[in-house]
């Protein structure tokens, strides 16, 4: 049968309704659905399979990415080996987060427990994206809480010899050490990185605006990390900067090669409110993917990326999180694919 993009996406289909095999992509998403150290709000291991059901909406024709799909998107199957140890070690999870917020001394078991499985989830990420990169495709990680992507990032730093910048869109710094004893909490994973030893060689941070002041004090007294926080670059617009001018500075701030790390609490509130920690401020949806546009603009090449904390929990009113989050996502892949080469139809 052939494929017409104005055609009605069927309930079977795969991502953005595209008929791709993996062997004819070029761009290949992983979908992670893990979420056993998020903190507050839940919802997020149904993340990838809310914004799979809701990319099948996604117009195919884009004024900014023209047709970049025809360069191939695939999904690969959302793991229930992953989903379901999620639901079993965030039981574990949830008698730590409750014995901290009463004051009391959780049971050290399980938080060994809950590191040992974020270990294997990180290794799995880690093999799974590995083989795609080895086999010359473009690999991202669909969250899923923001530890979901550190495997990834080990496998696209290890790629590139370490000669890459990460371009974090949050609005958390996710820069505390092993956060309420996890050592791949969500709120660790740019901690982690920046210490290992497949480190960027710099991390620029764009809507930061939630963070401690261990956190403020490792982004001023590491030279790698470059933060731009969300209340004085909004401070900056009111005096009369522009957008295009902060943008500009981010990519001047980036190495040639960039991974993007974006957690979807980076936007305004109102565009995903059901995240499990939404904060205040914010980027504009259309704020987002011109920072991401001018990095094509500015020559970068995107080696990979990936979108966290997209949630749809259990009794969410409607799906808008998912929208939001497919339509990010068909605009991170188009760019994507833009800043390697692909030169798709525009109008």
């Amino acid at each position: 049968m052939t494929f017409n993009p104005n055609d009605t996406a069927t309930s079977d289909s795969g991502i953005f309704g595209l008929p791709y095999a993996l062997d004819e992509a070029k761009l290949v998403l992983i979908p992670v659905p893990w979420e056993v150290t998020t903190s507050y709000g839940d919802g997020t291991s149904r993340g990838p399979q809310a914004i799979l059901e809701a990319s099948r909406q996604v117009d195919l024709f884009d004024i900014e990415t023209g047709t970049a799909y025809e360069s191939g998107y695939y999904m690969e199957p959302i793991p229930n080996s992953i989903l379901e140890l999620n639901y079993e070690m965030k039981r574990l999870a949830y008698s730590v987060h409750t014995a901290l917020e009463n004051g009391q001394t959780p049971d050290p078991m399980n938080v060994v427990r809950v590191n040992s499985a974020s270990q294997q989830v990180n290794d799995w990420v880690y093999k799974t994206t590995a083989a795609h990169l080895r086999a010359g495709r473009i690999a991202a990680v669909v969250g899923g809480d923001h530890s979901s992507p550190f495997g990834a990032i080990r496998a696209v730093s290890e790629a590139h010899k370490g000669e890459f910048g990460i371009l974090h869109v949050d609005a958390h710094a996710d820069l505390r050490d092993a956060y309420q004893g996890f050592e791949h909490s969500h709120a660790s994973i740019m901690f982690n990185v920046m210490t290992s030893d497949f480190r960027p060689r710099k991390l620029v941070q764009v809507g930061i605006r939630d963070f401690s002041r261990d956190e403020h004090t490792l982004i001023r007294s590491n030279e790698r990390i470059t933060t731009h926080f969300d209340p004085v670059t909004k401070r900056r617009l009111l005096k009369g900067e522009s957008w295009q001018t902060i943008c500009d500075e981010v990519a001047a701030e980036l190495p040639e090669k960039v991974y993007i790390s974006f957690d979807i609490d980076g936007l305004t509130p109102d565009l995903c409110p059901n995240t499990g920690t939404p904060v205040p401020g914010g980027l504009a949806f259309e704020q987002a993917t011109a920072l991401v546009a001018t990095l094509v603009e500015k020559g970068k090449t995107i080696v990979g990326f990936d979108l966290c904390e997209v949630s749809q929990p259990e009794n969410a009113e409607n799906e808008w999180d998912g929208n939001v989050g497919a339509r990010l996502l068909f605009k991170l892949c188009g760019f994507t694919m833009m800043s390697n080469g692909y030169r798709p139809t525009k109008p």
